[in-house]
């Protein structure tokens, strides 16, 4: 069943006071809806190999245009292929893969391919595929990148079951530095040996280098980037810029990018230099236009692209269907001892904000920005901690039920807090008898390692000459030092590292941020300000007092209470744990076992949840990527699997990655998704997100951003210009400078001013407003949404939550404005859904510039029969029960009949109203409406004017039709109101390429930027996407595309000319190419027709320019023999 959401046409006819014409205009509205997103996915034009163990889909907008037609011949041999060792889906990745990797770009680097593929379609067995393939065409050396040692083993495991185990797999880490011994097969590597480098023996080696001297200059072998997500934001991280590097200096090898969530957003894209997307040729010099053009253009470009990739052979995405996978979100209630504990928390975060201050104003500190990093880090790891620790009573209960039903569970976590149980161990010499606050942890780090206090100048010991080399680049002297008048020295040290990396980047995990407190901003000289060591003293005080309240470690806690190791595996990156031991006592322990090490435990756990030995597993992010815990059909543990999240990641590459583990082919049952919700300030909203994003993985990874009818994420994404214009609107309505459009929310304590002056001082308290001399209270320089969306989970529980209601409520105000207004984009919409009757008139096609071949555009002429015959009205007719449905019959005569429509019932009093000339209206109509201006009458009574309107409709406006003429159409204008048939105009094709003129020529008649961009089936089931172009642009758009299509094709003829020449030049000079003999080729100013010397005239008489023989000879070299040429040139010339 479709499901159609319509939405209003921009352009909507003028309302005139004649209430027929207020009907008519209510028509006009119906023309572009959503349908379902999902369509069934069957290799198009590969047919080779079984199908899928399981239903593979792809989005609707993907599967509405063609891959390339297939050129590669494979040379897998036939019994891997016919046993079913490579699906059919799998052999056509590879295939098309293998292909790309024939085309050589612009730039003279070879073509790579992105394998888009969703969690558990089988990349891993598609990327062994493309390394047999290559294999066995002489290609014996391929790089495997990945983001854990571990999957070394399952790569191994891919190449053993699709028939290929004698492809050694060498791991990287298990190499010395500089050894290039290893002869043939797969050097697998993680993303951050990449990085790495060796200083023994006062040599400098590193990895790259040591990767680059086993390939050897010329490398045309595969180059495998998996997960390739974990590469993302290349210019920022070094691991990224090394991918890049990699790419740059192996110019001819065979690159493979595979994530199912490749990049969620344009700017993750960078390291896919192979795509020939931006570079020479393409209409995007640089990545940086690129990313800009895609940005401006909103969500529609960004599924161009995907669609664009698909056309040109360079991408595939499939994804398993989550028929059979269930979603529930459980909302956990906090108690009110909680929320006492968490109100606590914010005061003295609040206290301790103004403690820091405080103490750094007194001893004038220059630079704070480490220090402030530092401070926002801790704050958001130390909410994180609380939020999630409210969640494990409800979690331990809703497990065990799940356990006594005869489920699994896996339980989701993003940070294990192993750091602060590690610095806890530190302080009492390796001895724990207590579980340890993860949240009282960082807080007590934060004032011990940061705060603002004075340390006392170091004496030289005498004798001891030796010098404590300093970690970090460092400055030979201070770019600025200043002592104070308290014999303080200042060093402002521009480089001190902004470790604010949760606020920037909430995708970190809070346990990968590094505490770099081997700076010091200050050195004190002399200084007698005790009070400041009594402040810090003050506030550790305080943070023991409240730590006795503060909930234990997340996930020691939870492993206790569902029975402890014995019955928990623990997937985590950690290495050690606090446990209970049978005699009630706790103790912490290392997670190695005897003959396995770190790197293994893991592997181990995991077997052991698969054969039943445990059920209840804990997933990290550090083991989320590449392992599989589904119900699968190969091992003993078949029950069903319960998804538990207690953190939701609040980043959709995190999330899919992490329910890719439960969701696989070849399983049983498909698995239940928990979210398990507090109510704390946009948790839910969060919550939705994710649900929202695993039905539709975001719109540049799988071509499409909805997921079925209403799962629009725009509402409830906030990172885009709608979020940061709602916070600019609030944060400067809290403060005064504007009158706010939207009312705070209801039922705040004391009211509206209350509510005003209390989020002041709360987001003064949450470093959201900050106090400048000069300007007074202002906003954060760099507030994002991400920021502020971390800092408010440090207000109390009812101030969050009124806040976080006003920003959506902000938020939704200025969307709704924008759609009223036609600037929204809204994505991919259905031309006529639910309307078979659409035809294709004519077609018009233009060359686009490629890289490195042409593409081509269609512009299409499209008519839809939105009309509704008798039969079809007579038959729903028929069906229908209600006194009320049925026909009905206007009591005003329009023209010689009067209107005629049918009724039928929908929600409440609302009824659904078909016409003769447009079909089903888009707009309800309620009883009394009807009833006011229309009588119901006999299916035999409304036929005449059925019939009459519907064929009278077919080709003349409704004026045509009431007044007998239509001053429009009088005019000389074009009048289309109420007619049957619709035309529209839509261009389809390589729209990537034309998107920027496109947009000029619109953007310069309509003043809008945005491309609407439709899907619709005609009548003989042709599915096309492309852009609609209003009727008013097309004329100039036809002109801009035929300057463009006659531009390509002199280029290619140019090309062809050029080829011919050297055709000729090569025909020519082969007769000269005899042994070890020297050619004497002398020119003469007027040969002989008879002499040899008149072939470079000839020559040069056929390529129709200057014959540049010297360049001729450079260009074409002797293959086999060596031929001197000697030149003599008489003088005369």
């Amino acid at each position: 069943m479709n499901y159609i959401t319509h939405i209003p046409l921009l352009m909507q006819v003028q309302r005139t006071q004649t209430p027929a014409e207020e009907e008519e205009e209510e028509e006009e509205t119906e023309e572009l809806g959503h349908v379902d997103t999902y369509a069934d996915y069957k290799p198009s034009k590969s047919t080779i190999g079984i199908s899928h163990p399981d239903i593979v889909v792809e989005t609707n907008t993907l599967s509405s245009v063609p891959p390339p037609d297939i050129t590669y011949t494979l040379s897998i041999p036939n019994l891997t292929i016919n046993c079913g060792l490579l699906s059919a889906l799998q052999l056509e990745a590879i295939i098309y893969a293998c292909q790309q990797h024939e085309v050589i770009l612009q730039n003279n680097q070879r073509a790579g391919f992105l394998i888009g593929d969703g969690a558990g379609v089988g990349k891993g067995r598609t990327v062994a595929g493309i390394i047999l393939e290559n294999y066995l065409k002489g290609r014996k050396k391929a790089l495997w990148f990945s983001v854990s040692n571990d999957l070394k083993y399952d790569a191994e495991r891919d190449l053993k079951d699709i028939n290929a185990p004698t492809i050694p797999v060498h791991a990287l880490n298990k190499i010395k530095y500089g050894d290039t011994a290893t002869s043939e097969g797969v050097l697998f590597a993680t993303y951050s040996a990449l990085i790495g480098e060796s200083q023994a023996g006062g040599q400098r080696r590193t990895r790259l280098k040591q990767i680059l001297d086993w390939c050897k200059p010329g490398f045309d072998g595969v180059i495998v980037f998996d997960e390739c997500h974990k590469a993302k934001n290349a210019t920022s991280t070094k691991m990224g810029k090394a991918v890049l590097d990699l790419q740059h200096k192996l110019p001819l090898a065979r690159v493979v990018y595979a994530s199912a969530t490749g990049a969620s957003e344009p700017k993750n894209m960078i390291y896919m230099s192979r795509l020939g997307i931006w570079g020479d040729g393409t209409p995007f010099k640089t990545f940086d236009d690129f990313l800009h053009a895609i940005e401006k253009r909103g969500v529609g470009a960004m599924e161009i692209v995907a669609m664009d990739m698909k056309v040109s052979g360079m991408y595939i995405a499939r994804q398993l269907s989550f028929s059979g996978v269930s979603f529930r979100i459980e909302e956990i209630s906090l108690d009110d001892d909680f929320k006492l504990v968490y109100n606590k928390s914010a005061k003295l975060w609040a206290e301790t904000l103004a403690v820091f201050m405080r103490a750094a104003d007194e001893l004038c500190l220059v630079s704070r920005k480490s220090l402030w990093g530092q401070f926002w880090s801790s704050h958001q790891r130390f909410f994180k901690y609380l939020c999630i620790a409210a969640k494990v009573r409800c979690l331990v209960e809703l497990a065990n039920k799940e356990l006594e039903a005869g489920k699994c569970i896996v339980i989701g976590l993003q940070s294990t807090g192993e750091a602060r149980t590690r610095e806890v161990l530190d302080e009492n010499d390796g001895h724990l008898d207590r579980f340890v606050s993860a949240a009282e942890g960082v807080f007590k780090a934060l004032v011990q390692k940061h705060f603002p206090s004075e340390k006392p100048r170091r004496e030289k010991a005498p004798g001891n000459k030796r010098k404590r080399k300093p970690r970090g680049r460092q400055p030979k002297f201070p770019k600025h030092t200043m002592v104070d008048p308290g014999g303080v020295i200042n060093i402002s040290d521009d480089s001190s590292t902004d470790t604010d990396g949760m606020d920037t980047d909430s995708n970190s995990s809070p346990d990968s941020l590094l505490d770099n407190n081997n700076d010091d901003d200050v050195i004190f000289v002399d200084s007698k300000n005790t009070w400041i060591e009594e402040m810090k003293q003050d506030l550790l005080n305080k943070i023991a007092d409240l730590g006795k309240e503060l909930p234990l470690n997340t996930l020691d806690e939870l492993i206790d209470k569902l029975g402890g190791p014995e019955k928990v595996s623990e997937m985590t990156g950690r290495k050690g744990r606090v446990v209970r031991r049978p005699d009630g006592s706790v103790r912490y322990e290392s997670r190695a076992e005897q003959s396995h090490t770190i790197d293994h435990i893991n592997l181990k756990e995991k077997d052991r949840f698969m054969c039943g030995e445990k059920l209840v597993a804990i997933i990290s992010e550090a083991a989320s990527s590449g392992i599989s815990l589904q119900a699968d059909k190969r091992v003993k543990n078949q029950c069903r699997r319960v998804h538990m999240t207690l953190e939701l990641p609040w980043s959709a590459d995190r999330a899919i990655q992490q329910f890719g583990r439960t969701h696989r082919s070849n399983q049983v049952t498909a698995p239940e998704y928990i979210f398990l919700i507090s109510e704390l300030a946009g948790e839910r909203r969060f919550a939705s997100i994710v649900a929202k994003r695993l039905e539709s993985l975001g719109a540049l990874t799988h071509g499409d951003r909805r997921a079925t009818e209403s799962r629009d994420l725009s509402k409830y994404n906030f990172e885009n210009k709608y979020g940061t214009k709602a916070l600019d609107k609030i944060t400067k309505a809290i403060l005064g400078h504007i009158e706010s459009k939207v009312s705070p929310p209801k039922g705040y304590p004391g009211g509206d001013s209350l509510f005003f002056r209390d989020m002041k001082h709360g987001m003064m308290d949450v470093g959201i407003f900050c106090k400048e001399p000069r300007f007074g209270l202002s906003t954060e320089k760099d507030c994002s949404i991400t920021k502020f969306l971390n800092r408010i989970l440090g207000l109390e529980v009812h101030k969050q939550n009124s806040l976080f209601q006003y920003f959506t409520d902000n938020f939704d105000y200025l969307i709704e404005k924008d759609k009223k207004e036609g600037k929204y984009d809204m994505g991919i919409l259905d031309l006529a859904p639910g309307n078979d009757e659409i035809y294709e008139e004519k077609q018009e096609t233009f060359m686009t510039v490629g890289n490195p071949q042409d593409g081509q555009v269609v512009l299409y002429k499209i008519s839809v029969d939105r009309g509704m015959p008798w039969e079809e009205a007579y038959e729903k007719a028929q069906n229908l029960n209600s006194p009320d449905e049925g026909f009905y019959l206007s009591y005003k005569l329009r023209g010689n009949h009067p209107c005629v429509l049918l009724a039928e019932q929908g929600r409440g009093r609302n009824f659904i109203v078909y016409k003769p000339n447009i079909g089903k209206q888009a707009h309800p109509e309620s009883l009394d409406n009807l009833q006011q201006r229309y009588r119901k009458v006999t299916p035999d009574q409304a036929k005449d004017s059925w019939e009459s309107q519907f064929n009278f409709s077919f080709g003349k406006c409704s004026h045509a039709n009431w007044n007998g003429k239509c001053k429009k159409i009088e005019e000389g204008q074009e009048c289309l109101q109420g007619m049957r048939l619709r035309q529209y105009h839509m261009l389809c094709g390589a729209l990537l390429r034309v998107w920027k003129r496109v947009a000029d020529v619109v953007s310069d008649i309509t003043s809008s930027s945005i491309l609407q961009i439709v899907r619709l089936k005609t009548k003989n089931s042709n599915k096309q996407v492309g852009i609609k172009i209003p009727e008013n642009c097309v004329a100039r758009v036809r002109v801009e595309l035929l300057k463009m299509d006659e531009e390509v094709k002199r280029r290619r003829k140019e090309r062809e000319q050029h080829a011919q020449e050297q055709r000729l030049a090569e025909h020519l000079i082969q007769p000269f190419r005899v042994g070890e003999e020297v050619l004497d080729l002398t020119v003469s100013s007027s040969p002989s027709p008879d002499s040899t010397e008149g072939v470079l005239g000839l020559i040069s008489l056929t390529g129709g320019s200057d014959f540049d023989l010297e360049r001729l000879i450079s260009r074409h070299p002797p293959h086999h023999n060596s031929v001197c040429v000697c030149l003599s040139v008489d003088p005369t010339l």
